[in-house]
Order: structure tokens, then C-alpha cells, then sequence
């Protein structure tokens, strides 16, 4: 079974009895807030589940840092690892991937299996921004066909964690772009099975992802100010020619023009959702 729960961010430390001159020292001990600018003390940054504390800014999580926040260790089984090839022959495709794998831990950009969220078995699924961006290849959309299909036969609710600026990956070609029809069928089989399926999008949620699967839950909630749509607000503007109103794309401008349920801050979540798996079993 992979284990996700023993990888952490490492930082650098300096022991009392050592002395460094000012410009030996550690340089990714610290995190500047995007939100109002604070210089945060990264253990701190992870004791608060990647919040800030000034501002409430929601860093970016991993796939297994947010798995550890979401479910006990032994509530996880990931579902069994599927290998990405190079279909096109993509010149560097393979050294691509193999990076990623060593940055992440993961074996492409979702991690997901069956787990227990309060103790409601779900499918429980979530795309890493750090691999590529967290664009959607074959391996993703198949593991996520998988994971539609497993709920259906064992009657269960599925919970997926949305987060990718770059929707199909591009190094595959057709082979990715297929998968948006690929994922959204099995949405629609499983819906039609008369179960849940819960999305959460986190920033970014673009693209090919969000027109695709990211988009159709029963019901679809969302981390404040994450980036939500097809196309980046620049591209938007530019190709229609006019001013977009002020947070375009934002969660809050998704929730208040009917695009999604609910804004949700990362430290209610686990409780949000566990309401809703009881509600609905």
C-alpha cells in the first residue's frame, strides 16, 4: 500500500551550537503570504494547516498533506498504481513524469481510494497542483473512471478535491482530451445509481478539469478565493474585449452568481463534509 502519510515538507534547520553568516542562512524557513504580505514561520504555516493566520490565505496544499487533514491513516486504501506511458513520443514526456514522482511521492496527479471521512466510507480523490500542474492525462482520468466504478458497485458516495491550472495534459495529446468525455460518463453513471458525489475546487480549478468533472457534483463547494474556470480571467478578457467585473472567476463570484453551493474554509471541511456523508447515506 503507498504510504502518503510519511511524506512531509522538509525544512531547513540550524543547530544552537552552529553559526552562520547572514548570507548562509536558510532561506526557505519562511513563507510570504500572497494575501497580505506576512512572512510566516513555515512550521507554523504547517501546524496551521497552511492558513494564514493574519489573513486567512489558503496556501496550496499537496495531495498528502491534504489527505492527512481529511482522514486517519488507517482509513485509506489507495486504489492500485497506474503507470503513465508516452503515447505520442513526447520528446522528454518520461523524464517529466519521473521528476514529478520524485517531487510529489505520487505516481501521477491524483491520489485516490476508499476512505472514511467521520466515519462515512466514501471514493475519496484528490489532484496535486505539483504534478504538472495537476493536469488530468490518461492515468488520471482512468483512475478516475476506476473510482466512479467502485462506488457504484459498492453503493458509495464519492468526495473529489479539485486543483489544476493546466486541465488536459498536453504532452498526450487527444489521449487527455478524451478523458473529459471519459469522466464526465462516469459522473453520469454514478448519478444516475442515485449517489452522491461531492467536488470541492481549490486554486486553481481550470480548464479541462473543470469542464469536465470538477463542475458536476450534486453538490460543488469551494476554498475562498480559489481561481474557477475555463479560461484564465487575461485570456477572457482578452478575447471578448471587455473589462471583467472585479473577481471574476473567484470562488466568491462563483457562489454569488449561482456556479457553486457553498464557500468553505479549509479548517470547517472535514466537519462540512462529514454532515453531508451522514445526511446522505
Amino acid at each position: 500500500m503507498l504510504n502518503v502519510f510519511r511524506s512531509k515538507p522538509k525544512y531547513a534547520t540550524v543547530k544552537p551550537h552552529e553559526t552562520t553568516k547572514k548570507n548562509d542562512f536558510p532561506d526557505n524557513l519562511w513563507t510570504r503570504c500572497d494575501g497580505c504580505g506576512k512572512m510566516i514561520y513555515n512550521k507554523e504555516l504547517e501546524k496551521d494547516a497552511f492558513l494564514c493566520a493574519s489573513c486567512g490565505h489558503h496556501f496550496r496544499l499537496g495531495a498528502s498533506q491534504r489527505l492527512a487533514k481529511l482522514v486517519e491513516e488507517q482509513e485509506f486504501e489507495p486504489f492500485p498504481i497506474l503507470v503513465a506511458q508516452n503515447p505520442l513520443d513526447f520528446p522528454g514526456y518520461p523524464e517529466k513524469i519521473k521528476q514529478a514522482q520524485e517531487q510529489t511521492g505520487l505516481d501521477d496527479a491524483i491520489l485516490i481510494g476508499k476512505g472514511k471521512i467521520q466515519g462515512s466510507p466514501c471514493v475519496l480523490g484528490i489532484i496535486d497542483f505539483s504534478f504538472i500542474g495537476g493536469s488530468m492525462g490518461s492515468v488520471v482520468g482512468e483512475q478516475l473512471v476506476r473510482g466512479f466504478e467502485y462506488a457504484i458497485k459498492h453503493r458509495l458516495p464519492v468526495v473529489l478535491f479539485s486543483g489544476g491550472g493546466g486541465g488536459a495534459r498536453m504532452h498526450e495529446g487527444i489521449f487527455s482530451l478524451m478523458q473529459m468525455a471519459k469522466t464526465a460518463q462516469a459522473v453520469g453513471k454514478h448519478s444516475r445509481a442515485g449517489l452522491l458525489y461531492i467536488s470541492v475546487l481549490t486554486h486553481p480549478t481550470m480548464g479541462g478539469i473543470y469542464a469536465s468533472f470538477a463542475s458536476l457534483g450534486d453538490i460543488i463547494l469551494a476554498e475562498p478565493g480559489a481561481l474557477i474556470g475555463f479560461a484564465g480571467p487575461r485570456i477572457v478578457e482578452e478575447t471578448t474585449r471587455q473589462k471583467l467585473p472585479q473577481g471574476f472567476q473567484t470562488a466568491e463570484f462563483a457562489l454569488a452568481h449561482g456556479m457553486i453551493d457553498e464557500i468553505v474554509p479549509r479548517h470547517e471541511i472535514v466537519d462540512y463534509l462529514g454532515r453531508l456523508l451522514k445526511w446522505h447515506r
